[in-house]
């Protein structure tokens, strides 16, 4: 519904009472599925500079952090409520330090499947955010999650979707 173009259709999650409900994906096509998703840690200039160094005394904090965007994908379902199991054929997470003060986070999920991996991919750029803030919240408690949204995101009915 964010691309305003569903507006009209009636909210997906919910049964003809209005109570919450999973979708019905079982009539749906099996099709190839791409979202990706992206967002950045704000942070002081010391604090990016440590990490960029390897001086953050928890050790590699953005390859921890692109560890723990990967599993947190894998487990989408048990965070969200109404999230369907998915079977991923692919989760990449990518840090990227960005000069003079920030790390740019984004992460690729895939799968063959009959419903969508948008908030797959928006929950392993979110967790690897949380991971970095935690890695290096003993210096700079005033970081900042930012800008997580869903930049692209392929397959199914509703076809692509390019983030302006």
């Amino acid at each position: 519904m964010s691309d305003g173009q569903d507006q009209g259709r009636r909210l997906t999650h919910f049964d003809e009472a209005g109570r919450a409900a999973m979708v019905d994906v079982s009539a749906k096509p099996v099709t190839e599925r791409v979202a990706v998703a992206r967002g950045r840690v704000t942070m002081a200039p010391e604090t990016l500079a440590r990490i960029v160094e390897g001086a953050m005394g928890k050790g590699d904090v953005l390859g921890v952090a692109r560890i723990a965007g990967i599993m947190a994908a894998k487990r989408t379902s048990e965070l969200i409520p109404l999230c369907h199991p998915l079977m991923l054929s692919k989760v990449a997470v990518d840090l990227t330090p960005a000069p003079p003060d920030a790390v740019e986070i984004e992460a690729t999920v895939k799968l063959a499947g009959q419903t969508g991996v948008e908030m797959e991919a928006l929950t392993a750029v979110t967790v690897a955010a949380l991971t970095v803030y935690d890695m290096c919240k003993a210096v700079d408690r005033g970081m900042r999650i930012e800008a997580v949204r869903l930049v692209h995101k392929s397959g199914g009915k509703s076809g692509t979707f390019e983030a302006a």
